[in-house]
């Protein structure tokens, strides 16, 4: 009989009474709750208020005895009986309290009192013996959990003995980071956390950007929405182990102390959003059979919580209401604790929940600077890594070029916008030797043959495993892993799944059925080919989305599968695939595709059919060879859709991309309330070709569409946005915003502005020399000061009158006589 078998059958229900009895009752004067107690004085079966008889504890044992080994013959069943009462009456005799057994765990304190009772099973066959032993191991949870819940004292003892082993397993399990497409011989697949964390930019609509890792400051509830690869996971590691360790800048002290709960949505998805009791559990955290009965609640209880819910987008659509529902009623239910969920953008509404006071934010691409600080970073780990054989020199030389490239190249510079993609474009230049491909395709082929056959290859390293399989026979078995997941809305499968899926397929593919079953082939392609991951025992899915999505779209296009797509077009995760399509198909299929999400459905919802042509439009860009008349028509079906009646209508649309430009209308004659959705929306479109529809609102008196426009600077080529934006807006009332040395030096030799919002760190020197002191009135300091709290040095802009800061910042000193200070929100 299996030992789990045994454990499972003690239902709580029956036992919890029967280990009861084995204990004094406490009352009114009965034993301290408040420090530890020997077990010995809390037995019911010795000492003055002895209410057990010896007949009786070899009742509760038979009775534990009958629960647990039903099948078991009699003669045999009343042997471990005794024997198990035998091992009963040692917790009378153990030299130990109640805390250093509930500290000891259930398997120390059974081989305890197996020791205090030697010849407990004495008279027992090999057999019985074994049962015996068994049956004691799978009781001693129940006796400590027990003597938990006696006593507040132990309760509290043993969370934090927990919580201190949990701390050391959040950082142990998330103070790693994968940079993906690092490829360098010698060198380790992860990379410290503190090494690799790249600082990135949250925004809102209402205020200045500020750092993502800020993002709880001075708030207990955000929702944080990001497109795949920005760095949303990065971020929930990054704050899960800072809190652990305790090691948090200035404005996050509200957090130290808390307990961080890391609850990717991809782990539960099937079941729910899980109790409190069952949150390590659900996500498999290797300490979830370890935590104390209660543990958990009691955190969220006392409001000592950090939740970081990580991928709301990982959800199928129809179970989001759920997922939605449980992240308003636990935040009420249990107050005090502080929550951070992520989402994917296309995955839920704006103010999805706002109205249980979640504020919400957004990942914003990575700046130029970000971009350069991510690239600059990376080269510099590579040389302290060893450059994986490359000279120093080179690649000294190859971090200039691809920051000239990254600049230059319009193309490479769409495509660098988030960590992931900057990590794969500088692991191709280094790996091509300076060289990288242009455009979607090309640049995931060349990343496929660099994981898939290359990097092995070319180091002539021969296959640990000893399977050798070249580059396609790969590709066709992780597409069909990919295809799999998109034919059931998944972005994660079982292990058996995934073994069975290949099973399957291997016949068809005799290169690799020749060198292995599927078992086999599975576990190649997880450890060679960089692409698959076991996030959890018994899981496997891709290490990012976007790789799942080209993926997915190979096998759609060799299938043909094109009407699987058209059917599912209005689910945001078949966006990417649908895209990707489109670069892979071959011209008339193509026209299929696109045609078959221009057509009208009976069936359709009008946000639905909106979606879908919305969807056509963003795929021209990614056609090769499209015929002209077929991209006219989709001007056509899509030029009125792009008229947004909200502002909410207006930002959605920046998701289309570049194509949009093309098909906006001519802000010439429209109200200043549409010339301001429109900036919105253009302004939205990371790309320098937005600049030309933006210089053509320059001239407008609106407010709104002013601030628009002196708020999307930072988005594009500073010099050229500055001559033919900055340059031309009525500086009444607007603050112009500067975040980088390159801006600051743009606005002043513009001659200054009056009224400036300083929202990127900058030393005192930087702004007395940057800014035009003639010409200041208005100062808005919107990043934190830090420890520069004293400005003196404002003493050098005789004409300011009005000082703006931050909540954060609301304890400024030497502000010069006669400058009103107003704090932000107040």
């Amino acid at each position: 009989m299996d030992p789990a078998v045994i454990s499972a059958r003690l239902a709580p229900g029956v036992v919890v009474p029967l280990i009861a009895q084995l204990f004094v009752t406490e009352g009114p004067g009965g034993l301290p709750g408040d420090r530890p107690v020997r077990i010995s004085a809390l037995v019911s079966f010795q000492g003055d208020r002895r209410t057990l008889t010896e007949r009786d504890l070899t009742r509760v044992a038979g009775a534990l005895a009958e629960e647990a080994l039903c099948g078991v013959p009699p003669a045999e069943r009343r042997a471990v009986t005794d024997a198990l009462a035998r091992t009963l009456h040692a917790l009378g005799t153990v030299d130990m309290d109640d805390l250093q057994a509930v500290r000891l765990g259930p398997e120390g304190f059974a081989r305890h009192l197996a020791v205090a009772a030697p010849d407990a099973d004495r008279e027992l066959s090999a057999e019985a013996a074994w049962l015996h032993s068994a049956l004691s191991r799978a009781v001693c949870p129940h006796i400590l959990r027990f003597l938990t819940g006696r006593s507040p004292f132990v309760t509290a003892a043993e969370d934090a003995a927990f919580e201190e082993r949990y701390a050391r397993d959040i950082v142990a399990g998330h103070d790693h980071l994968t940079i993906y497409g690092i490829d360098l011989a010698d060198s380790p697949d992860t990379w410290p956390l503190d090494a690799a964390y790249l600082s990135l930019e949250t925004e809102t609509d209402a205020g200045p950007s500020a750092p993502a890792e800020q993002a709880l400051t001075g708030r207990d509830r955000v929702l944080l929405w990001g497109v795949a690869g920005s760095g949303k996971t990065t971020l929930v590691q990054w704050l899960a182990v800072s809190v652990a360790r305790g090691d948090l800048p200035a404005p996050l002290e509200g957090l130290r102390g808390r307990v961080p709960f890391v609850l990717p949505v991809r782990r539960f998805r099937r079941d729910g959003f899980p109790a409190p009791a069952a949150f390590l559990s659900a996500v498999r955290h290797p300490q979830a059979g370890a935590q104390p009965p209660g543990w958990a609640e009691r955190v969220l209880s006392d409001g000592r919580g950090l939740l970081l819910v990580d991928g709301i987008d990982e959800a199928p659509e129809e179970d989001r209401e759920q997922l939605r529902q449980a992240l308003r009623e636990l935040p009420a239910r249990y107050p005090g604790n502080v929550w951070l969920v992520t989402s994917r953008p296309s995955a839920v509404r704006e103010n999805w929940l706002a109205s249980d006071r979640f504020a919400e934010l957004k990942l914003a691409p990575l700046s130029r600077e970000g971009v350069t600080a991510f690239i600059r970073r990376w080269h510099t780990a590579a040389r302290q890594d060893g450059a994986g054989g490359t000279d120093l020199d080179l690649l000294d030389g190859y971090e200039e070029t691809l920051l000239d490239a990254v600049r230059i190249t319009r193309d490479l510079g769409r495509l660098a916008t988030n960590p992931l993609m900057c990590g794969l474009i500088c692991a191709l230049h280094r790996d091509r030797r300076g060289y990288l491909p242009r455009g979607r395709k090309v640049l995931y082929d060349a990343a496929l043959s660099m994981l898939l056959e290359r990097r092995d290859r070319e180091r002539a390293m021969p296959p640990p495993d000893g399977i050798d399989l070249p580059q396609e026979p790969k590709i066709r078995l992780l597409q069909k892993l990919a295809h799999w997941m998109l034919l059931n809305g998944r972005s994660e499968m079982d292990r058996a799944t995934a073994i069975e899926t290949l099973a399957r397929h291997l016949p068809a593919i005799p290169h690799a059925a020749r060198q292995g079953g599927p078992e086999e082939i599975y576990r190649h392609l997880l450890n060679r080919t960089g692409l698959l991951r076991e996030p959890a025992p018994g899981s496997v899915d891709f290490v990012h989305r976007t790789f799942q999505d080209y993926l997915s779209a190979r096998a759609v296009v060799e299938r043909h599968d094109f009407d699987f797509l058209i059917d599912h077009a209005h689910l945001d995760d078949r966006e990417e695939v649908i895209r990707m399509s489109v670069a892979l198909a071959r011209p008339d299929e193509c026209v299929y595709l696109l045609e078959g999400l221009l057509a009208a459905r009976k069936d359709a919802r009008p946000v639905h059919a909106r979606h879908r042509k919305l969807l056509a439009a963003a795929c021209l860009e990614h056609a090769t060879e499209l015929a002209p008349e077929v991209r006219s028509r989709v001007h056509r079906y899509t030029r009125d859709l792009v008229r947004p009646t909200t502002l909410e209508g207006a930002r959605a649309l920046g998701w289309i991309g570049p194509i949009v430009l093309e098909m906006l209308p001519d802000p010439t004659g429209v109200s200043d309330e549409e010339a301001h959705r429109l900036a919105v929306t253009a302004g939205s479109i990371a790309d320098d070709r937005a600049i030309d529809y933006l210089a053509r609102l320059r001239d407008r008196t609106s407010w709104a569409v002013r601030s628009q426009l002196a708020g999307a600077w930072r988005r594009y080529d500073t010099d050229r946005y500055a001559e033919e934006i900055i340059a031309h807006l009525d500086e009444r009332e607007l603050d112009f915003p500067v975040t980088d040395p390159d801006e600051l030096r743009a606005l002043r030799r513009l001659g200054g502005r009056p009224c400036v919002q300083i929202a990127g760190a900058f030393t005192p020197r930087q702004l007395t020399e940057g800014l035009v002191a003639e010409r200041l009135t208005e100062l808005w300091l919107a990043y934190d000061l830090g420890e520069q709290r004293n400005l003196r040095w404002l003493s050098a802009f005789p004409r300011l009158h009005t000082l703006r800061v931050s909540a954060r910042n609301a304890e400024v000193t030497g502000v010069p006589e006669g400058v009103q200070v107003i704090v932000a929100g107040s």
